[in-house]
């Protein structure tokens, strides 16, 4: 989409602050939260550059920010006990097919097709083709839709993937569902996972390099 500026952006000075300006909007996109007001944003920006004074106390602010905080920090809370729930009700239900089988460990496996190869150990690589779902089917990882299988040290993994792939044989194709406790945990993955999350996975063992 064009984008149609309300300022002039014509000179090396009006180009140079309106970079200022993304890299302040960058920042605060990173920064943001339910009911911002970017309006206020620029009220702020121009009270400080132009008068070096504030429309509100110091003290006025941090009760704000604190509240801000607390709101954050209990709809984290509220979504985490969410998730964790989920997976906790999908975990129950997935283990009660007949297709599915139940390590000591809480991970689930369903054979799709089977191989004849070896089994990697812990220390093996392995190549494989892999496609990762959340608990809805929504895809997060897959190298089957990028069209280029994986290379990776068995060890070097989530622990259901170390797990599962030494109890596979090349040629194996499962599909695995890891606990929380068994992929990223409490703490998630970036921005991709978040914490206390079960993953489901397809894996296609091609083969042990080593």
């Amino acid at each position: 989409m064009a984008l149609n500026p309300e300022v002039d952006l014509t000179t090396d000075e009006q180009k140079a602050s309106y970079g200022f300006g993304l890299q302040f909007g960058d920042q605060l996109a990173r920064n943001a939260f339910d009911g911002l007001d970017l309006e206020a944003v620029i009220a702020g920006v121009q009270h400080w550059y132009r008068e070096r004074q504030s429309a509100l106390t110091d003290d006025e602010i941090n009760a704000a920010y604190q509240v801000i905080q607390a709101q954050q920090e209990a709809r984290a809370a509220e979504l985490e006990s969410k998730r964790k729930a989920l997976a906790e009700q999908f975990m129950r239900a997935n283990a009660q097919r007949d297709e599915v089988s139940v390590t000591a460990s809480g991970l689930q496996y369903e054979v799709l097709e089977s191989g004849s190869g070896a089994s990697p150990s812990a220390q093996s690589t392995v190549v494989t083709h892999y496609h990762g779902t959340f608990v809805d089917g929504t895809v997060f990882d897959s190298s089957i839709e990028r069209g280029q299988p994986a290379e990776f040290g068995v060890s070097q993994v989530i622990p259901g993937w170390t797990e599962a792939l030494q109890l596979m044989s090349v040629g194996d194709k499962w599909r695995i569902a890891c606990p929380p406790s068994l992929a990223y945990g409490e703490q998630g993955a970036g921005d991709s996972i978040p914490p206390n999350t079960a993953l489901v996975f397809e894996i296609h063992l091609i083969e042990i390099k080593d």
